[in-house]
């Protein structure tokens, strides 16, 4: 018996480091992923039509537009003042590894990526399909990019450029990643105006709106929920029936009419997107009098959404 202790708490024990190092691992995966996948966003879409990507990158394309220089390496260089601003700002050690290595592979898999022939045959094949499509450059530049963009901020970094300003300014300042990067990246990408020309600026400057969209989709996960109060006379009866239809749970709140003086119940509740309508549809066929208020929440974690365990 004593054997057989001794042999399962050693298998616990060697088992739980993976547990412990996996969220580690994963997150340093999905930022080497992340940066090839902007990489490929850049060769593909960006570079081929003189669209300006924004920060680090954009200016390294402005230079390589009259230079031989490597994208990537000017990339490297590039960031290395704006990495010494990440340290200072956002979290230290841990911040300057995560960011580090999104910076050094998304360096090499932009010029990498020339040196791969199956990836440059298929890809000069793209390019001149795409030939003249400033439309679909963009758009799809902007779609790529901004999942990687997504991705490398779902494992806590940021790949690097003007990331790290729009990180900044969303953590200290409350400023969403979209206008973050509207405000860090305009610059770059109306300079370029003069360069590549005003018609490639301005779809540049929408695919920077674009790719801020998709990206704050990934971070989020896709899990954006409605939020409800509901003022009525009748919490009961409405309760009742978004418990048994709707299969959502309620919450009862005290409140306190300011003209009157009364008290009146407010019940508040979370429901998906698409369960919105019926939510309206039950409180006016329970009570048309009520006051109903439907708010945008994040994320929901918990019962009937996704499980609180392992956020």
């Amino acid at each position: 018996m004593g054997c057989r202790m001794a042999v399962f708490f050693k298998v616990k024990s060697a088992a739980n480091p993976m547990k412990k190092y996996f969220p580690t691992i994963r997150d340093y995966a999905l930022i080497v992923v992340s940066s090839l996948i902007q990489a490929i966003s850049l060769r593909l879409f960006f570079i081929p039509a003189n669209l300006a990507s924004g920060g680090v990158s954009g200016i390294a394309q402005l230079i390589n537009y009259y230079t031989d220089w490597p994208i990537g390496l000017m990339v490297l260089i590039g960031n290395i003042p704006l990495f010494l601003l990440g340290w200072r700002f956002l979290g230290g050690y841990k911040f300057a590894l995560r960011t580090a290595v999104a910076i050094v592979t998304y360096s090499i898999f932009t010029d990498l990526l020339l040196k791969i022939p199956y990836f440059v045959e298929y890809a000069q094949i793209l390019i001149n399909d795409l030939s003249g499509d400033i439309f679909l450059n963009s758009l799809y530049g902007a779609i790529v990019s901004g999942v990687g963009y997504g991705m490398v901020y779902r494992a806590r970094g940021t790949s690097g450029g003007s990331d790290i300003l729009a990180r900044i300014l969303n953590h200290w300042r409350g400023v969403s990643m979209t206008q973050s990067y509207l405000m860090v990246d305009s610059a770059v990408i109306l300079s370029a105006g003069f360069i590549f020309g005003w018609k490639e600026a301005l779809y540049a400057l929408i695919a920077l709106y674009v790719s801020g969209l998709v990206s704050e989709t990934v971070l989020e996960g896709g899990t954006t929920v409605r939020a409800a109060m509901i003022v009525t006379s009748k919490p009961e009866e409405i309760s009742a029936r978004v418990m048994e239809e709707l299969q959502r749970g309620v919450t009862y709140l005290e409140g306190r009419g300011a003209y009157t003086g009364n008290s009146r119940p407010v019940l508040y509740c979370v429901v998906p997107l698409a369960e919105v309508s019926s939510l309206k549809a039950i409180v006016q066929g329970c009570d048309p009098e009520a006051f109903l208020v439907i708010g945008t929440a994040h994320e929901a974690l918990g019962e009937g959404f996704k499980p609180l365990k392992g956020k």
